[in-house]
């Protein structure tokens, strides 16, 4: 797996907005990526990019065309990805999930903020639970930020509460780790 899925795999779900349902669950349908989504889709992934940066305090500009290849590189992977559509037919979300061997990793989910916390991120995921299903898994794997709060409230909220792996590395050359996080006894640099 190269250090772009990687990293995306660790901010992945980035964009789920604390408890979902808090405001009317919106009438739409779940379906398969089209070719002809591609223009609507890309500002998400974009947007999710922007958002993850976020999380490690970086300001980031919206960079469609790095969208446009990161949405390639899904798609020409095979990876299956699912969009949400609402009632007016506009996209209001979109899920990726990876499936490496055995294992269904949720690599990216985003709604737009104005369709959050209305059952889109929960109807997505039920989609990447039901490939994990017929992929003979019990269970979806997920890499998040250990601050991003709202996406750990939402896998919770799903029954995701076991930390299976903890990621370490090196100081990347001119990166700044502003926060610790701790694991048990363990600190470490974020």
């Amino acid at each position: 797996m190269g250090f772009k899925a990687i990293l995306s795999c660790l901010a992945q779900l980035l964009t789920v907005s604390g408890t979902e349902s808090s405001r009317p669950v919106k009438k739409m349908k779940v379906r398969h990526y089209r070719d002809q989504d591609k223009q609507e889709i890309l500002p998400f992934v974009a947007g999710f990019r922007i958002e993850l940066a976020a999380l490690k305090g970086v300001n980031k500009a919206r960079d469609v065309q790095n969208a446009e290849e990161e949405l390639n590189e899904y798609l020409n992977e095979k990876s299956p990805v699912f969009v949400a559509e609402a009632g007016d037919g506009h996209l209001a979300g979109y899920l990726v999930c990876r499936i490496v061997r055995d294992v269904v990793w949720a690599e990216s989910l985003y709604v737009r903020p104005e369709d959050r916390r209305t059952g889109i991120g929960s109807r997505l995921y039920r989609e990447v639970e039901r490939i994990a299903k017929e992929h003979g898994c019990d269970t979806v794997y997920n890499w998040v930020h250990p601050n991003n709060e709202r996406i750990i409230q939402f896998l919770r909220k799903l029954g995701y509460n076991v930390l299976n792996l903890v990621e370490i590395r090196k100081q990347h050359p001119g990166e700044t780790l502003k926060q610790k996080i701790t694991v048990d006894k363990f600190q470490f640099d974020y």
